[in-house]
């Protein structure tokens, strides 16, 4: 059966409300994916670094209720990281993280390659655990797409200019990308996001794709066409985990396109503009649901429907 491999860190949320009140749940960027493209219907693996305390165990039960299989190996930290989300008045949040980051070489893997490999954030960026990623990501290129997003912290993720770098490596590398109009006004302040997509795609990739919040996302595909959908309008409630559920979506929908696997690189690359249109008009919608409700709950397909 065909299956997704999600790589990165899943740790626990502790969010602080505007109003003061607290709340301790499972979340961590890679492991939101993880769960978004298990409650769209897909088969994903995990492959995290998470302690077996009570914050552990707590991720454990969230990831395999919505279906993710997580995947360790015979090393694991002494205790789960853990951010503290502190959310603001203005819908946005800034987080401040108490953790650390590795991948043990020997983790389970399957018998059958995935069909598709994501990763990013803070798995991407923070040592030692990011440079076993990338070697990951050689290791599956043969047989998978690559998916990135780089949904940077600057709070641990260091400078910009050094996690630029950082970032132009995995460019070049994955198949899809997804990165945020935040993301890249701190990486690359006062540049225009789309002309920054066309630069990124022309480096290797067959899609990036740009989220721009309340007013929807753009993409430029490898054969020059840019895309733009608009979000539909809801009451927010918090904007957590909503760029995960995005890209949930995202990969769900190549998926559904028959666009997943090395094999298809060629027809990826060659998109029709009403595809990518089709399937960024869903990843708003989901990512829309995700905003009107707290924390980091990426829809159902029975959300959707």
């Amino acid at each position: 059966m065909d299956h997704a491999l999600v790589i990165g860190e899943a740790l626990i949320d502790a969010v602080v409300r505007v109003d003061g009140s607290t709340e301790r749940c499972p979340g961590g960027s890679p492991a939101n994916v993880a769960v978004g493209l298990a409650r769209l219907g897909r088969d994903v693996d995990l492959a995290s670094w998470v302690g077996g305390d009570a914050d552990g165990a707590l991720i454990r039960d969230h990831v395999a209720a919505s279906g993710v299989h997580l995947v360790t190996g015979s090393r694991r930290p002494a205790r789960t990281s853990v951010a503290t989300v502190y959310l603001h008045a203005d819908e946005t949040a800034d987080y401040i993280f108490d953790m650390d980051w590795d991948l043990p070489a020997d983790y389970a893997r399957r018998d059958t390659s995935p069909l598709v490999v994501h990763t990013g954030s803070i798995a991407t960026a923070l040592q030692p655990g990011a440079d076993a990623v990338v070697s990951e990501l050689h290791r599956y290129r043969a047989t998978s797409t690559l998916t990135y997003d780089p949904n940077l912290r600057p709070s641990i993720v260091g400078p910009a200019q050094r996690v630029l770098r950082s970032v132009q490596q995995l460019i070049v590398s994955a198949d899809v990308i997804k990165v945020s109009e935040e993301d890249l006004a701190w990486l690359l302040p006062g540049e225009d996001p789309t002309e920054v997509a066309r630069r990124w795609v022309s480096a290797g990739p067959a899609l990036v794709v740009v989220t721009l919040g309340s007013a929807g996302a753009l993409a430029v595909t490898a054969s020059g066409a840019t895309v733009q959908v608009e979000a539909p309008e809801v009451t927010v409630v918090d904007t957590v985990g909503a760029g995960d559920a995005f890209m949930s979506g995202l990969i769900d929908g190549l998926w559904s396109a028959d666009l997943l696997g090395a094999e298809r690189r060629p027809q990826l690359r060659a998109a029709p503009e009403s595809t990518v249109e089709q399937i960024l008009t869903r990843c708003v919608r989901l990512a829309a649901i995700t905003v009107s409700r707290p924390g980091a709950d990426p829809p159902t397909l029975a959300d959707l429907a």
